[in-house]
């Protein structure tokens, strides 16, 4: 049984007192975050200075005592914390290569504030919020055991309160299967499984795409200011939260499945970010979201004993026969079934092959990873003895 941190995300309504006092505190959280963003910009093009998270947390003490900012104080200070704690994680993603360099926060954008332990009391299943008299009243939908290390409220475009606790549990494995599957991603399927299986892609964009573009264009002729304009963008916010949410439940559905079923699972590495540069199928790939399937699978497969493997992006899966390892100089997208001139297979469904050789391909990454293992462990006998 191993420990897992695990979150749990609700919706809940707030009172029109909670209300504007998290209004106040997302307010004051975004204030503080690029403040400290463009400190942190200037300190360097101007001076050649580094500004780290010690830094910025001295200078919001100074900060809170200025006439002009003591506003800041009408929320809990745990938050801002965070905020600058946030601030120094992005800036250290895009010091190692994994992000942009960190853009300031939008009144009109998601709201979110992080309250860490000594921010919130939790009793008997209820939640109080620092600053707060009343506990939330929140949506449970689920359950979960042990007490909340932190939790993050959060306000998005389309008007609802969310609500995530980030929760330390155990989780016992899934019983072994001796069950593989390799998976090739697409557009027409979602997922092709080297068993032959072909789920198709749901088309979430396609369900709601005459309904938001009416709501688009009812949105440009608001005049820009007004009430009215601030509902039309909110109806638009909604219908994208709604493809958003179809979208996301349809993969957690997909992605516990492969789990339960599956004891090694094998995918491939996508550079979807360059993918989407193709603006003929940008829109696609953007709806079937590849990376949010390939994250779940990683994390899950963390917590349930399961091994899940990505091939390199560079592997030839589809130009690959899979029965005699001959490999096509050429394979446009618009051919879905091939002959293999080497061993003179016929009729090669191109996805289904490539996710056999995606598992193929896995299964000897994790036989040389057991190997090395295998030998570490030999040789730290050897220099024991």
């Amino acid at each position: 049984m191993a420990t897992v941190l695990r979150a749990y995300r609700y919706r809940f309504t707030p009172t029109p007192e909670q209300a504007e006092q998290l209004a106040r505190t997302f307010g004051c959280v975004r204030y503080v975050y690029n403040y400290f963003l463009r400190e942190r910009t200037d300190a360097w093009y101007e001076r050649q200075e580094r500004m780290g998270y010690n830094a910025t947390a001295k200078a919001l003490t100074t900060l809170k005592k200025q006439p002009d900012t003591d506003f800041l104080s009408e929320v809990s200070n745990v938050c801002l914390q965070q905020s600058l704690r946030h601030l120094d994680r992005a800036f250290a993603n895009f010091f190692k290569g994994q992000a942009r360099y960190p853009t300031f926060k939008k009144k009109r954008g998601k709201q979110s504030a992080t309250y860490m332990a000594n921010g919130f009391r939790w009793r008997d299943g209820r939640l109080w919020l620092a600053k707060q008299k009343d506990p939330l009243a929140i949506r449970w939908s689920r359950r979960f055991s042990g007490d909340p290390s932190s939790i993050t409220v959060s306000l998005d475009t389309a008007g609802r309160y969310h609500i995530s606790f980030l929760v330390e549990e155990e989780q016992e494995a899934l019983p072994v299967t001796p069950r593989m599957v390799g998976l090739d991603l697409g557009l027409t399927h979602r997922v092709i499984t080297s068993d032959g299986d072909k789920i198709p892609n749901p088309r979430f964009i396609r369900q709601t795409e005459r309904k938001l573009a009416r709501a688009q264009r009812a949105l440009s002729r608001k005049q820009r200011g007004s009430n009215n304009r601030a509902k039309a963008r909110q109806k638009v916010a909604r219908l994208h939260a709604k493809r958003a949410d179809q979208r996301r439940d349809a993969t957690h559905q997909l992605t516990t499945q492969l789990i339960h079923e599956n004891q090694v699972i094998a995918a491939e590495s996508l550079q979807v970010k360059n993918l989407l540069r193709n603006r003929s199928l940008a829109k696609a790939i953007s709806d079937v979201g590849w990376h949010q399937l390939t994250c779940q699978l990683a994390y899950k497969a963390e917590w349930y004993g399961r091994d899940f493997v990505q091939i390199d992006k560079g592997y030839p899966s589809s130009k690959r026969c899979f029965h005699c390892g001959y490999i096509a100089d050429t394979m446009p997208l618009d051919i879905r079934r091939w002959d293999c001139s080497a061993c003179g297979t016929r009729g090669i469904d191109r996805d289904i092959n490539a996710a056999r050789n995606i598992l193929q391909a896995g299964k000897a990454i994790l036989a040389g990873a057991d190997k090395l293992r295998h030998h570490e462990k030999t040789t730290v006998g050897h220099t024991g003895s």
